[in-house]
């Protein structure tokens, strides 16, 4: 092991369950294969949010996502926001220009060990306070990159 710890915002786990996104369903769909055996986690938040965006754009019914949150919830360890984590991502939101639930997710998985967040919503390879974000619809051989050293 590397050190590396991952987190998947909502937008990868979206994409990975829908078909009609095309190469980013396909990639999406790898990451998550490859987190499952990787020190990932995922938010309670992200987690939220997912059954919300299904829900609320008709992408899956309702016992079907909440049967693939189930399906999630049994394949990586859950972490979710603590006192500190929302005193953290108020500052950060005034310190480092994040929207309030980017910074959130930032806090959260900070206060869990984080060292990567996969996300197509923040600077690709920006990096604050240890966490670097990664936005593998950006760069070349992005399994590789994620996952360097895993295998």
């Amino acid at each position: 092991m590397n050190g590396r710890r991952l987190t998947l915002d909502t937008n990868i786990l979206f994409y990975a369950m829908d078909r009609e996104a095309g190469e980013r369903h396909k990639l999406a769909m790898k990451i998550v294969d490859r987190a499952i055996v990787f020190d990932s986690v995922l938010t309670l938040q992200s987690l939220s949010e997912f059954y919300a965006a299904v829900t609320g754009k008709d992408k899956m019914p309702a016992r079907e996502a909440e049967a693939q949150i189930i399906d999630w919830m049994d394949l990586f360890p859950i972490v979710s926001a603590k006192s500190k984590s929302l005193i953290r991502a108020i500052k950060a939101v005034n310190q480092h220009s994040l929207s309030f639930w980017d910074a959130v997710l930032w806090a959260v998985a900070r206060d869990a060990g984080v060292t990567m967040i996969l996300s197509e919503v923040f600077q690709h390879d920006r990096a604050l306070d240890g966490i670097q974000f990664c936005n593998p619809f950006q760069i070349k051989n992005p399994l590789q990159y994620i996952f360097k050293d895993s295998d």
